[in-house]
């Protein structure tokens, strides 16, 4: 299978994702962290902490379907031109095995691009075993004139 190859890499946006935190939205509020991003493809971490675990004593497939919706337009963004966002239009996931301790790990690789729309994989893993597996759509959005 032939990758896409992308006529822009912003290196020090990708710099200033790596390794930061935010304080508001749901990344933040779920603790996802970039921890490297290279042309069309990102990894980012969640803690699982007691916050996020269900009475039942698993995660709740919503973090982790949040997670794949933030890594799928991330990834993007380092790729387009300047001024443009990704919009999120479309994901399926397969939730493969419950989570209950430990870190999740988000794979997600963008596999086709146009000017206005990518399709992007997404494999998150805990514990040393696949939990969720998924693949969406952005939108590319250009800036109005």
């Amino acid at each position: 299978m032939t990758r896409p190859t992308f006529d822009t890499f912003n290196e020090e946006w990708a710099r200033r994702v790596v390794g930061a935190k935010s304080s508001r939205g749901v990344d933040g509020f779920l603790g996802i962290v970039v921890t490297e991003i290279g042309p069309g493809r990102l990894v980012a971490e969640m803690e699982v902490t007691k916050d996020l675990i269900t009475i039942m004593g698993t995660m709740h497939g919503g973090c982790l379907s949040a997670m794949c919706d933030h890594v799928l337009g991330v990834v993007m963004y380092p790729v387009m031109p300047p001024d443009h966002w990704a919009a999120t239009t479309e994901f399926k996931i397969n939730l493969l095995a419950p989570v209950t301790t430990g870190v999740c790990r988000a794979n997600s690789e963008i596999i086709a691009i146009t000017k206005r729309m990518a399709v992007v994989r997404i494999e998150i893993e805990n514990e040393g075993r696949l939990v969720a597996a998924a693949q969406g759509t952005c939108t590319i959005v250009a800036p109005r004139a």
